[in-house]
């Protein structure tokens, strides 16, 4: 299963992106599945996470501006990032969760101006 992640871009601060994570070779819906981040100089680290059945988890500081979401006949995953902040800076991948089983890709960049 490969995953590509897209949606990323250049936005100004309190804007909005909504990021996509499509599979192809193989199913999501069995899995799941996550958003990560790794920002310039830091180590990749959880955003958000979907289960099969869709419950949802956050990382702290992303709660009430970012939703994941997940929709199984298209095999996509999605993040919905709303009220941006300069912090927000990062690439954006997503994965299978808990346990990341498939190769990252190249993820997508979100870069946030002030």
């Amino acid at each position: 299963v490969q995953l590509q992640a897209s949606g990323g871009g250049l936005v100004q601060a309190g804007g909005s992106l909504r990021l996509s994570c499509a599979a192809s070779g193989g199913t999501l819906s069995r899995n799941g599945m996550a958003w990560y981040r790794q920002a310039p100089g830091k180590q990749r680290d959880f955003v958000a996470s979907i289960s099969v059945g869709g419950t949802t988890n956050y990382k702290d500081s992303v709660k009430g501006r970012f939703t994941i979401s997940r929709d199984n006949a298209k095999n996509t995953v999605y993040l919905q990032i709303n009220s941006l902040k300069p912090e927000d800076t990062a690439v954006y991948y997503c994965n299978t969760f808990p346990t990341q089983a498939l190769s990252w890709g190249q993820g997508t960049q979100v870069t946030v101006s002030s």
